[in-house]
């Protein structure tokens, strides 16, 4: 971070450890000034996840959740009154939720509708540009544009995080470039951010040359310096203080 010039970060609970938060609550503790933590949602059927969620929030500051929806239980959608009640709880604590749509946006866009139009005051963040990638064909142009649709939730945000794993080019992933420029069209500057993805970005790329990559894919599409600054730090600050 000190080599890339960040100052703060968000540490997404690690999938390895499920919901044994420990190791990243002790880093949150250690540095309360440098980091902040978001969770990971636990879906189970008991229930249980609402009361560690709230824990997790009021006792050791976390201050985003994560909403994977692959933690669901075999045939539940996060629609189901487990997510429901997490996702509400979250707007009354000021929490945003991520949704990690790793197997892509079509599969999840319509619970995330559902719960935005349901609870609009719980603020929303989609991880690595919801998965979309720079469009080949009829069918990823309509999910793009379903991407961009979304933007009418003024409660939601986009992360430009994770650009190896979006991008059909090898770094600096330049193919970005008119995906960031609908994003920022369509949503505005200030609800968009970057993220780097670590630790999977160091073998991709590095972790200061991931960084690096959001101002070549940004010159090219002549983004102003102010757009840029919201999406390389204000927009987070923002959105987590």
């Amino acid at each position: 971070m000190a080599e890339a010039g960040v100052d703060n970060a968000l540490i997404v609970q690690p999938i390895n450890h499920k919901f044994d938060h420990s190791y990243v609550t002790s880093v949150l503790k250690k540095y309360p000034t440098k980091f902040f933590g978001c969770c990971l949602a636990n879906p189970a059927d008991d229930g249980n996840g609402l009361k560690q969620f709230e824990e997790l929030v009021l006792k050791d500051g976390y201050r985003v959740v994560r909403f994977n929806p692959y933690l669901w239980p075999s045939g539940e959608k996060m629609t189901n009154e487990v997510g429901k009640a997490m996702f509400q709880r979250a707007g009354e604590l000021k929490v945003p939720v991520s949704f990690m749509c790793m197997k892509g946006l079509d599969l999840h866009i319509s619970e995330i509708e559902q719960l935005c139009t349901e609870f609009p005051s719980t603020v929303v963040i989609l991880d690595h540009l919801a998965f979309c990638k720079p469009p080949l064909n009829d069918q990823e142009q309509l999910v793009f544009s379903r991407l961009l649709n979304l933007s009418r939730f003024p409660q939601l945000y986009v992360k430009f995080s994770a650009l190896f794993r979006v991008s059909r080019e090898k770094h600096p992933y330049l193919d970005l470039s008119p995906l960031l420029s609908q994003i920022v069209s369509s949503f505005g500057a200030n609800r968009a951010m970057w993220g780097s993805d670590f630790p999977y970005v160091v073998p991709e790329c590095g972790y200061k040359e991931g960084k690096e990559a959001v101002n070549s894919i940004a010159n090219k599409v002549s983004l102003s310096p102010s757009d840029l600054e919201w999406i390389m730090g204000k927009t987070a600050m923002q959105l987590l203080q």
